[in-house]
């Protein structure tokens, strides 16, 4: 069959960012950093504001030069459009249901909250550092871990002293929480 008459879908792949990215629990807010939600909503005004207007111009411009099954600018252009649309739409409703914490003004508390960045000790006495961070912020490579992640879920509402104890895919650890401390994320 021609491709001419071949109807493009973009039921295909219309879920891969809710594939790629954390779910959040059900019926809680999604907690983000303030530097977590310039990062999201600068990413949504790029895409919004620069990228998606050039797609439609390209996409515009590679219609009117006639046969669209094999102009290989509309085919691609059309593609691109629909990935840039599925990740507005996927930013929009992220940044729609954000609650925004910043750890910068909570008052200093020796407690694990949202925010805090959390120095840890193993038994065998090596520390690591983590910050309880939105699940779009997550980056472990920095040491920053979603709230909803099991090490982060183990921290919370722990105090400086307390033992905590975490399931890891090598197995149960036992980490004591050596400082909690709030401050502005970058």
């Amino acid at each position: 069959m021609n491709k001419a008459f071949v109807k493009e879908t973009d039921t295909d792949d219309a879920d891969e960012d809710e594939i790629a990215a954390p779910a959040l629990p059900v019926g809680s807010k999604n907690y983000m950093t303030p530097a977590g939600y310039a990062q999201l909503d600068a990413e949504f005004n790029q895409l919004w504001k620069v990228e998606r207007p050039k797609l439609v111009e390209t996409i515009s411009w590679a219609a009117s030069n006639g046969d669209r099954s094999e102009n290989g600018d509309y085919i691609y252009g059309k593609k691109r459009l629909r990935e840039v649309d599925r990740r507005i739409r996927f930013l929009s409703r992220r940044l729609e249901h954000a609650e925004v914490v910043d750890p910068a003004t909570r008052e200093d508390t020796d407690q694990v909250f949202f925010g805090a960045t959390v120095t840890v000790a193993d038994r065998d006495g090596s520390e690591s550092s983590y910050v309880i961070v939105g699940i779009d912020e997550a980056d472990a490579g920095r040491g920053r871990i979603a709230w909803i992640s099991p090490m982060a879920r183990a921290l919370l509402k722990a105090r400086e002293g307390d033992s905590v104890s975490v399931q890891t895919p090598e197995g149960r650890r036992e980490v004591e929480i050596v400082e909690v401390r709030y401050q502005a994320i970058v």
